[in-house]
């Protein structure tokens, strides 16, 4: 067997209160696919931003080699020279310039002094058509789908002739279609000889296509497996620590044979993006009822988050139809109103809409009950508001040296705490969750699914959006599918089965 191409040895990087790695090791062969898996806070991100030259040599211990010899990154372009390019999930494109630009950004073909803009088209076209991509060259970037982004980054690293791709949860905003495109080609790559480190809390894909998987918990690595050898669940009791028998733990049902009462009733409803445009949700009508979990799912741009956005008043113009909160009429939706009478939202978008990244823990979970700790003269009780707040960030079991740390440097999974917690402190009796676990790990997913079941066995009703029909089905009382802003099929839980849910998602109800 040939040398590593590169190993990592005894990796610590300290931050301060925290240990983010502490001995990690692994080896990256050439030509494999190598799957970096753990739970949210488990170091995978802190790795390849060093691997990433993001953090420089003497900012951390231990070392790193490639072909048998020490590397010291100074920076990112030293990383590159070294031949390896991180695509990390918030994308390094510039939406306003074209795909070409974006291609060749900071080392265009050059005539003289002036840009070579025909040989620059000719040459990103021909990259293009190698990776059998239908992209015209001069098309805007902000024009793209997310998984057209996702390979013109791929294209951008794959001409600097780069040899270790790093890719940070590439998947987490495709759809099934281009999840099977981008794994094509990276079968593609790995069989020319490019070598890809694969990041991803999605364990059917890292079976798919990972030669190798090593586990990373707590900061320390923890073993690397040949995938061949390995199965699902071992590989999730290597990430948490303990064997999960039961993903999708289910709350008694006892009472669910007693009648329900119904907390939001939605008859007829269509709504337009805005004023003047033809309607994009169209004549929905269902009910939620209190202590169930109602889900909705369906393709992407099928109407879940729209609609989820619309109720709760952050989205869209009414046309008609009628919505009943809590046995009261809602004509006029608005976010301020919706948590006063009880709706909250937690949006798909933890880092757009769900979070001030820049502010402490602290400060994102009492944002949406300010009133609650408002005194007279406008003063906040910030007494009051720290030992609420602790209530929600010790009962969520949020991972952070304490409320003071800054949110936008927590892992995907504790941040998303943050946003349930900062929702359920208004005392909501209907939630609405878009994609909760969206990104995040199987440890977190469970810890999610717990609460949820805690929320409806208190009386509480949920709608849970989600793009994952395991989970849907894992977790619903009843299924509603949408299909181009349309009821397309709606499911009690003894119906389910992901072949009815898939045809009523596309439109097909009666097709299975």
């Amino acid at each position: 067997m040939s040398a590593p191409l590169l190993v990592v040895r005894d990796l610590v990087k300290k931050f301060p209160g925290v240990v983010a790695l502490k001995n990690v090791n692994f080896d990256l062969r050439a030509g494999e696919v190598h799957a970096l898996c753990g739970e949210n806070g488990a170091g995978k991100s802190t790795l390849i931003k060093l691997l990433g030259g993001i953090y420089p040599h003497g900012s951390y211990e231990g070392e790193l080699q490639v072909d048998g010899r020490p590397v010291t990154f100074r920076g990112i372009r030293d990383a590159e020279h070294a031949g390896i390019s991180v695509i990390t999930q918030e994308f390094a494109l510039v939406g306003e310039l074209s795909v070409a630009e974006n291609i060749f950004l900071g080392r265009a073909p050059r005539l003289g002094w002036r840009v070579d803009w025909p040989e620059m088209h000719r040459r990103a076209a021909a990259l293009l058509a190698d990776f059998g991509l239908n992209i015209a060259p001069d098309a805007p970037v902000r024009t793209l789908g997310i998984g057209q982004k996702q390979l013109v980054e791929i294209v951008r690293a794959m001409d600097k002739k780069s040899r270790i791709l790093v890719l940070d949860e590439p998947t987490a905003a495709l759809t099934e279609q281009e999840v099977e495109v981008l794994l094509t080609h990276l079968r593609r790559l790995r069989a020319l000889g490019t070598t890809c480190i694969y990041i991803s809390h999605k364990l059917d894909e890292v079976f798919a296509i990972a030669d190798r998987i090593t586990v990373l918990r707590d900061g320390a690595s923890i073993t690397t497996l040949a995938t061949h050898d390995a199965t699902i669940p071992v590989v999730i009791k290597h990430m948490v620590g303990r064997e999960i028998t039961d993903l999708f733990p289910r709350k008694s049902r006892a009472v669910a044979a007693a009648p329900l009462a119904d907390v939001l009733s939605v008859r007829g409803l269509s709504v337009a993006p805005a004023k003047g445009r033809p309607a994009f949700l169209r004549d929905l009508s269902f009910e939620l009822r209190a202590g169930e979990v109602l889900g909705f799912g369906g393709l992407m741009g099928a109407g879940r988050t729209e609609l989820l956005m619309h109720l709760f008043g952050a989205w869209g113009q009414r046309l008609g139809g009628e919505v009943t909160l809590r046995g009261q009429p809602y004509a006029r939706p608005s976010p301020g109103e919706s948590i006063r009478r009880g709706l909250v939202l937690a949006s798909e978008d933890r880092r757009r809409y769900g979070l001030i990244l820049a502010q402490e823990i602290g400060f994102n979970l009492s944002l949406s009950s300010l009133p609650e700790f408002t005194r007279f003269g406008g003063r906040i009780d910030t007494p009051a508001e720290q030992v609420r707040n602790q209530h929600f960030y010790t009962s969520l079991r949020v991972k952070a040296p304490g409320q003071h740390t800054r949110a936008g440097t927590l892992s995907g999974g504790n941040q998303q705490k943050v946003v349930l917690g900062k929702a359920l402190m208004t005392g909501p009796t209907v939630i609405m969750l878009d994609e909760p676990t969206r990104g995040i790990d199987v440890g977190a997913k469970l810890e999610v699914y717990e609460l949820i079941n805690r929320l409806t066995a208190e009386g509480k009703a949920v709608i849970l959006v989600s793009s994952e029909l395991p989970e849907l089905m894992g977790m619903s009382d009843r299924v509603i599918m949408l299909h181009e802003g349309v009821i397309g099929g709606e499911f009690a839980r003894a119906e389910f089965s992901q072949e009815k849910l898939l045809a009523a998602a596309m439109g097909h109800a009666h097709a299975a």
